[in-house]
């Protein structure tokens, strides 16, 4: 038997606008997922806190505020200084495909864009966020 997935979802930065990450979380914690939702306006730090705090395998950002290529890769950094590079990053919100390569070269596993449906992002981490067996 496999634990189930435990998802962080948060809004680093200071975007306001958080019904796409509500309804993300609403998605993954209805297919079965354990969802932690941080909230607006968390930093990095408070992010990656929260990660190891509650034994996530992944994290999902969003970010409408054009900050993805500062604090897409911070978490992702700093997640790795703490030990705790084997957690998932992946975040939505309106990235520009141009700046997409250089998110997956800084770590960040994927990335969803406007149109992407729940189920493709709930299909996607169930593929590729393994966990620990309970």
């Amino acid at each position: 038997m496999t634990a189930r997935i435990r998802v962080v979802v948060a809004k680093p930065g200071l975007d306001g606008h958080d019904r796409g990450a509500k309804v993300v979380a609403r998605a993954l914690r209805d297919a079965g997922m354990e969802v932690i939702y941080t909230g607006l306006h968390q930093t990095p730090e408070q992010i990656v806190e929260t990660a190891i705090q509650e034994d996530a395998h992944a994290v999902g950002l969003s970010v409408l505020s054009g900050a993805h290529m500062t604090l897409f890769p911070k978490v992702v950094e700093l997640l790795r200084e703490r030990g705790a590079g084997d957690i998932v990053v992946f975040g939505g919100g309106i990235i520009p495909d141009a700046d997409l390569p250089e998110l997956e070269r800084l770590g960040v596993a994927k990335v969803f864009t406007p149109g992407a449906t729940t189920q493709s992002i709930v299909d996607w981490v169930r593929g590729n966020v393994a966990t620990q067996p309970a």
